[in-house]
């Protein structure tokens, strides 16, 4: 049984279609990719998944049991990283958590356990007033898995970050699913997706308009299919990628001319602007 599943999900509001036919099944400890540009309806599948809203149209479950009427062991399943923090600035780090544990019936033993996950252990009495973008972003990381969810939801949890802060989440991301998590996450990164994703779906005007493993999907649409040879001199030669070109780069090998050889996948946010005629922004 998949832990999340949508078929022809459909979603209108006053009228207007924002949601068409939307179709995934995500498995177990998966960490599914949503990708697209801001307005796409990214959240809004989130709030269909998580019960915020009911569709007007298709089937959507989570564990098994229909979106539209999710129970409290369900939600108790489901930690979430939205972009609204939610935190209560005045309020340190520990007391923060301590709220949440509080509400989930958590061990108070737990919280220190997840800050140190986070890299926040030392920061336990910081009010989150004085906390960083990326430390606040931790912690709110920290605050979703305090009751060790089966499913987590993250919303953009690497937008506006440095990259060695957003290294850090990614490694978090990593550690999550390691402990059995599956993971729902949603970017315009595509760099990150392809690095964090099993699978991912290119949504477009409340459309998929692609779906599968990120390295499948940068192969299927690699229309040029050549290879590209830097050679020492400073030299770049592009060749067909077949038979035709083997003795031609076997010579350059053999004659130790190569710099560095390059294949012709496109990268997933040039396929995305292939699709669409739109960039990521």
């Amino acid at each position: 049984m998949p832990v999340i599943s949508m078929e022809h999900v459909q979603k209108s509001f006053s009228g207007k279609k924002v949601l068409h036919d939307i179709n995934c099944s995500i498995g177990e400890c998966e960490i599914f990719g949503l990708l697209g540009p801001s307005g796409a309806g990214k959240t809004t599948i989130i709030k269909i998944l998580t019960g915020l809203l009911k569709s007007n149209g298709g089937e959507a479950s989570l564990f098994g049991i229909d979106c539209g009427n999710l129970t409290d062991e369900i939600h108790a399943k489901i930690g979430m990283v939205l972009d609204d923090s939610g935190l209560f600035t005045r309020l340190s780090c520990y007391d923060n958590l301590a709220v949440y544990a509080d509400i989930f019936g958590v061990p108070k033993a737990k919280i220190k356990e997840s800050l140190r996950k986070v890299k926040l252990g030392e920061a336990e009495k910081e009010p989150v007033s004085k906390l960083s973008k990326g430390m606040v972003q931790r912690l709110v990381l920290a605050r979703a898995i305090l009751h060790s969810p089966k499913l987590l939801f993250l919303d953009e949890p690497t937008s506006g970050l440095d990259p060695g802060t957003m290294l850090e989440i990614h490694n978090l991301i990593l550690e999550c699913r390691k402990n059995g998590m599956t993971i729902f996450l949603t970017t315009h990164n595509m760099e990150e997706a392809t690095k964090l994703c099993d699978n991912v779906a290119l949504l477009n005007n409340g459309a998929f308009v692609e779906y599968g493993e990120p390295d499948a999907l940068c192969r299927k649409h690699n229309t040029a299919k050549i290879i590209k040879l830097i050679l020492k001199t400073g030299q770049e030669l592009e060749l067909p990628c077949d038979s035709s070109s083997a003795k031609t780069v076997a010579g350059y090998l053999e004659g130790s001319m190569v710099e560095s050889i390059h294949s012709s996948e496109p990268n997933l946010e040039t396929v995305f602007i292939k699709l669409t005629g739109k960039e990521l922004l």
